[in-house]
C-alpha cells in the first residue's frame, strides 16, 4: 500500500475550541422579576380598566328593582 493512498483513507478531524456553557442565575433571576413585574402591571392595568367599566355601567342604568319597586314615602 502506498503511502498517498494511506494517507487518503484516513479521517481527518478537526477540533474547534468551544467555551464551556455556564448558567446565568443573575440572569434568569432578574429576568424572572422582569416579567413578573410586567405580568403584575398588566394585571393592575386590566383590573382598573374593568373596574371603572362596570362602575360607569351599574352608575348609568338604574336598577330595575328600583324602577317597579313601591315608594313608601309617608310624606306622599
Amino acid at each position: 500500500m502506498s503511502t498517498s493512498l494511506y494517507l487518503a483513507l484516513e479521517p481527518i478531524v478537526t477540533w474547534i475550541k468551544v467555551e464551556k456553557p455556564r448558567f446565568d442565575l443573575v440572569g434568569v433571576v432578574l429576568g424572572s422579576f422582569r416579567l413578573a413585574g410586567f405580568l403584575l402591571v398588566l394585571a393592575l392595568g386590566l383590573g382598573l380598566l374593568l373596574g371603572g367599566a362596570l362602575l360607569r355601567s351599574r352608575r348609568r342604568s338604574a336598577s330595575p328593582i328600583e324602577s317597579v319597586s313601591l315608594r313608601l314615602d309617608p310624606r306622599g
